[in-house]
């Protein structure tokens, strides 16, 4: 593999350098290298973290420091996938990966720090999937001794962050062509802020 392919996986972390200098240079075990990606996987364990947004990547690392204590706490061999991104958006790398992992059934088990680090609507997909697929899926601050009320109140709030982020996002795009529409219509391309239509 080129130099600029291992750069590439370790930033996707798909494949981690065992060690790595100040300088950059990356060092990897050949017996790990040796079973990546085979039948030894089976054993492996995958911690997944998520934030929303750059302003809480000490959080993001303060999760994949629990859950790597966690599994370490355990005696998993494990590896850590991390997310930036919405819990309503789907397309993200790590999520991606995780999936990828759960539907060619290559890990043994899956953890989280709490059910809505993964997506804050359609997790139960998720979890459907690795019951299909034998994968046990541990999730380290669940909540117990919820009342009949609280989860369907929180299922009411994911509904409705869900449909305001649509119809928000719908209106932003709406009023946008209106204004490119307006701005043909007058024949004007100055500041639109600085006229009245």
């Amino acid at each position: 593999m080129t130099p600029q392919t291992l750069r590439k996986w370790e930033n996707q972390g798909q494949l981690l350098p065992d060690r790595k200098t100040t300088g950059g240079t990356r060092y990897y075990n050949l017996e790990r290298l040796l079973g990546w990606n085979s039948e030894t996987n089976l054993d492996l364990s995958i911690g997944y973290a998520r934030v929303s947004s750059c302003s809480q990547k000490e959080d993001l690392k303060r999760q994949a420091e629990m859950l790597s204590l966690f599994c370490t706490k355990n005696g998993w061999k494990h590896e850590i996938i991390t997310d930036l991104g919405s819990g309503m958006n789907y397309n993200k790398n790590g999520l991606r990966r995780l999936l990828d992992f759960i539907l060619e059934s290559k890990i043994k088990r899956w953890v989280l720090t709490q059910k809505d680090r993964l997506l804050h609507f359609g997790s139960e997909l998720v979890f459907t999937l690795c019951e299909a697929r034998h994968i046990e899926v541990v999730i380290i601050n669940q909540s117990e001794n919820l009342s009949f009320f609280e989860p369907l109140a929180q299922d009411v709030l994911e509904i409705i962050t869900v449909f305001s982020t649509k119809l928000y996002g719908s209106r932003s795009h709406k009023n946008e062509q209106l204004i490119e529409m307006a701005k043909s219509l007058t024949g004007q391309t100055h500041d639109p802020k600085n006229q009245k239509i």
